[in-house]
């Protein structure tokens, strides 16, 4: 076989696994806001939903949700999380359309993103490392969860990935059309969430070190801020902003650089929702143990579980054989934006380092001058991604105890993010049809809309719950007060769902 015949090959499969997984799937916590948000774009040109993150994640979502022409209640005013609510099961839309429209365009955009990786290899080694570099992408469960969900992560990584490699592209032809470029890409991530902001002055210098004249940084930056407020503009042409009553008041430095970014007032305004979140406290869970904060190794620590071993080796290599300047385009990026993530204050999972996968998938192109070693990994990498299929949420490496084992050592959007419970619904109604059901339900998902009739065992005393007792994992790692004692005198659980779900079995009142 050619080895370009490989590239569609590849992202064929890729799209195959992307598609199941998000037909499978129900929708994930942040997804209802993203969608609730896209259908107010479309039907109310308002940006008052979900402020906090820039609109074109969002745009790119209301895309693929155009199709099916959303039905909203023009007189809804509750707040976003009650919006996803409403559209997805209050407003007559099907549920499961709706977050199949929703996803089905950041999966294209997925694939796209899988050939600036397979491009950027090539460029830095030859068409077999390209190969290679394309391969740990599209094995990468990783990429494949985030890839085929309705969310802003993987986007704005990728979008930061082509920034970068039009720089590089830039070293060696037509400078001026690919700096150009590489401001829109650098445009699309800043517009897609501001956690993208740290790189802006590292794509600026990898540009000036393409070309060796100043003039380029206010021609990338230029275009960059044009695509942000374009962004904008696209969602309401009259920009008819009013602020939130409950604006954070921010000071120091952050509130020193939000006042000097030249975008529109509603971005600077999301930014002091951020940096408000991050003078929160939330709780955490790794390796079996609950904190309060954040810890800074928990990414770190987060990536190696849930990373496959394979990969890992290959990153590890690629991290040696990457040398020179192109280092300064293909490490020094991840590694300044996963520093900068080590210090936010939300343990939840390596979304917020998703980064890292499509930079170091690039990286991992250096071990193409030791083909037999590359091709092994590949293979390994490829045995573990396929055989957690369907189930890449919750992927751990087997150095772990693989997915079934995830929930021991993490929490959140690395292994229970509300996913799961359409398949609950179908385990229920085929294994245990007529049973009393308790549910303590970590998620956006609305029960009823799939068949789930159950209670809230947190409502009664203990000795009350009998039957069956269904706990997302993320609350039983979490769990104290009534949930801790709830779960103490249940004994083990029975079953589980999805790797997300653990059911339990709590005995019936003694005659």
């Amino acid at each position: 076989m050619q080895p370009k015949l490989l590239v569609p090959l590849l992202l064929v499969q890729m799209a195959i696994v992307m598609i199941v997984t998000a037909v499978q799937q129900t929708p994930t916590i942040d997804e209802p806001v993203y969608v609730g948000t896209a259908v107010t774009y479309l039907e109310q040109h308002s940006l008052r939903y979900n402020p906090e993150h820039p609109p074109l994640g969002k745009l790119i979502i209301a895309s693929g949700l155009a199709l099916a022409q959303p039905h909203l209640d023009p007189e809804f005013a509750g707040n976003q999380s009650e919006l996803g609510r409403h559209v997805l099961y209050e407003a007559g839309n099907e549920p499961g359309l709706l977050m199949l429209l929703a996803r089905l365009p950041m999966i294209v955009l997925t694939l796209l993103f899988g050939l600036v990786v397979f491009a950027f290899a090539r460029d830095l080694t030859d068409t077999t490392g390209g190969l290679l570099a394309l391969s740990m992408f599209a094995f990468s469960p990783d990429v494949l969860t985030h890839g085929s969900l309705a969310t802003l992560d993987l986007p704005t990584a990728g979008f930061l990935l082509t920034a970068v490699w039009l720089t590089w592209r830039a070293r060696t032809a037509r400078p001026w059309c690919h700096l150009a470029l590489a401001g829109a890409a650098l445009g699309m991530a800043l517009a897609t969430r501001a956690s993208a902001l740290p790189a802006l002055p590292l794509v600026l210098f990898l540009a000036y070190l393409s070309v060796r004249r100043w003039v380029v940084l206010p021609l990338v930056a230029g275009v960059a801020t044009v695509v942000v407020w374009l962004s904008y503009l696209a969602v309401d042409p009259g920009l008819h902003w009013v602020a939130p009553d409950n604006m954070p008041d921010i000071h120091g430095w952050r509130a020193v650089l939000t006042d000097l970014l030249p975008f529109p007032e509603p971005y600077r305004d999301g930014m002091r929702m951020q940096f408000a979140m991050e003078d929160s406290t939330f709780r955490g869970f790794l390796f079996g143990e609950r904190y309060e904060g954040a810890l800074w190794y928990y990414l770190p620590a987060a990536l190696l579980v849930k990373t496959p071993l394979g990969m890992l080796a290959a990153w590890i290599g690629g991290l040696y054989r990457t040398r020179g300047v192109a280092a300064l385009y293909v490490l020094v990026p991840p590694a300044l934006l996963l520093a900068v993530a080590m210090t936010g204050a939300r343990n939840y999972g390596t979304r917020y380092a998703i980064v890292v996968p499509l930079f170091l998938a690039v990286a991992a192109a250096g071990l193409v001058v030791v083909r037999r070693m590359a091709m092994v990994l590949v293979i390994v990498v490829a045995a573990s991604s396929m055989t957690t299929f369907p189930y890449y949420l919750p992927y751990s490496n087997e150095a772990f105890g693989g997915p079934s084992r995830t929930h021991l050592h993490l929490h959140d959007a690395n292994v229970d993010w509300g996913q799961d419970l359409g398949r609950l619904g179908r385990h229920l109604r085929e294994r245990y049809p007529g049973e009393p059901v308790w549910l303590v339900y970590k998620g956006a998902g609305v029960p009823e809309a799939y068949a789930i009739t159950a209670r809230n065992p947190l409502l009664v005393r203990p000795s009350e719950v009998h039957g069956l007792l269904v706990v997302s994992n993320s609350a039983v790692a979490l769990a104290t007060g009534r949930l801790a004692t709830l779960l103490a005198t249940s004994g083990p659980p029975i079953d589980e769902v999805g790797h997300s779900m653990s059911i339990y079995r709590r005995p019936s009142p003694s005659p």
